[in-house]
């Protein structure tokens, strides 16, 4: 291991200067933090100055992000989850793959930055049809995660898209959103149950 180089002048000046704003520790919680130090190996005293450590979390935040240990929930899980605003029965032939649907949007292969306009447009358009139940096909996406540091999601249109629906100024025009049945594409699809031009909030 090597050993720590010593501070010059003016990083000593800084550090002293940081030092007088601080408040020691109370002898019970530097006692502990003692403790907990591993001794060096060749037994030699730890050198004095400034010493910082970077921790790293083992859980994801509260909000927002995720760690590598921590993975994001299926989408499909979050929706068969969410609270039935449609007919109970509708919904039940929905998910059984009995009602086809009115139109439908292949979004695979495309990039975020093209598939958002798409299905806005592709909604808004159904909707203002007077249509009731369109397809939208996302595709399962394929696994890019190398095992680097950050996780990186599989699929990413098929977790963007029901967030999308879910906001202006799509979620005025949707009712339900329902995974597909695996006749219509299964976990790679998404039924959109849309509300009658009346329902608009």
């Amino acid at each position: 291991m090597s050993r720590r180089r010593k501070l010059r002048p003016e990083e000593q000046e800084l550090w002293n200067r940081v030092a007088q704003g601080t408040t020691p520790l109370p002898r019970s919680l530097r006692t502990a933090a003692e403790k907990a130090e591993t001794p060096k190996s060749d037994g030699a005293p730890a050198p004095k100055g400034p010493r910082m450590t970077i921790e790293r979390p083992d859980r994801a935040p509260e909000r927002g992000g995720f760690s590598a240990s921590v993975q994001p929930s299926d989408p499909r899980d979050r929706l068969q989850a969410s609270p039935l605003a449609m007919d109970r029965r509708t919904h039940g032939k929905l998910s059984r793959g009995k009602i086809k649907p009115e139109g439908r949007i292949d979004l695979h292969g495309m990039t975020m930055d093209r598939a958002h306009p798409a299905l806005t447009r592709f909604i808004l358009d159904a909707h203002g049809r007077g249509k009731r139940v369109v397809l939208v096909i996302t595709g399962k996406g394929k696994s890019r995660d190398e095992g680097g540091p950050i996780p990186v999601r599989q699929g990413v249109l098929r977790h963007n898209v029901p967030q999308w629906l879910a906001l202006p100024p799509l979620v005025s025009a949707v009712l339900q959103v329902v995974p597909a049945h695996q006749r219509h594409g299964g976990s790679g699809a998404y039924y959109v149950y849309l509300r009658r031009n009346r329902e608009i909030r």
